[in-house]
């Protein structure tokens, strides 16, 4: 009787067997810098992250006009981020990534007590192209740049990582294609793999889905 329907709608067991495995199937990301991982929805801890995120879905909702000359976010600063945007459109993953990074990269590096007044401020994409920022300024405005060009949010994460090399704490972008993880970051030029990076020790890893803490292996 299955047969018979199966032939009935045109399709074979081998067509159903295959469905079946390709909707169980779930891609596993490999651990960043070879620590071990443990995984949370609680996002109450991460107040600036949600905090960019909501002002960020607040900004592009009501866009007003404006010169990019000045330090508000305005239509002149949206323009030419998504003209730029619009520029790698049906480019392959790698060579959005790349590009993303570099335009990303050129923009001024400005700390956030001198910015926004403040010890750490998270800013959004919007604040990022009027007024600059530091290390996850960059990290956030190259995760919601990659998101518009059709990368999943599984696929990203900021990272919060030590400095092994300036002793300090810094922020990159971790960005995984084809199953490797590839780290886009405002100190290095050109993206590199996760794993030839050694002097950062991630603390913390966080997308709009999930934050993960880092232990070592």
């Amino acid at each position: 009787m299955i047969f018979i329907l199966s032939v009935m709608i045109g399709i074979s067991f081998s067509d159903v067997s295959n469905a079946a495995t390709k909707k169980k199937t779930k891609i596993v990301y490999p651990p960043l810098f070879n620590t071990k991982e443990k995984r949370s929805r609680n996002f109450k801890p991460f107040k600036k992250w949600t905090g960019a995120i909501k002002r960020y879905s607040s900004e592009q909702r009501s866009i007003k006009p404006g010169k990019c000359k000045e330090k508000s976010f305005n239509k002149c600063h949206f323009d030419r981020w998504q003209t730029f945007l619009k520029t790698l459109d049906g480019k392959d993953k790698m060579t959005q990534v790349k590009e993303v990074n570099r335009f990303m990269n050129k923009a001024r590096y400005i700390t956030d007590p001198s910015n926004w007044g403040e010890k750490d401020y998270w800013a959004t994409p919007g604040q990022f192209m009027a007024k600059f920022g530091d290390c996850e300024d960059y990290a956030i405005a190259k995760y919601m740049s990659l998101k518009q060009l059709g990368f999943k949010t599984s696929q990203m994460r900021v990272v919060a990582v030590k400095d092994l090399n300036l002793r300090v704490g810094h922020a990159i972008l971790a960005v995984y294609i084809d199953g490797k993880a590839y780290i886009l970051d405002n100190q290095i030029k050109k993206v590199a793999k996760a794993n030839i990076i050694k002097h950062y020790v991630p603390v913390f890893s966080i997308n709009q889905k999930y934050w993960w803490r880092h232990k070592k292996g």
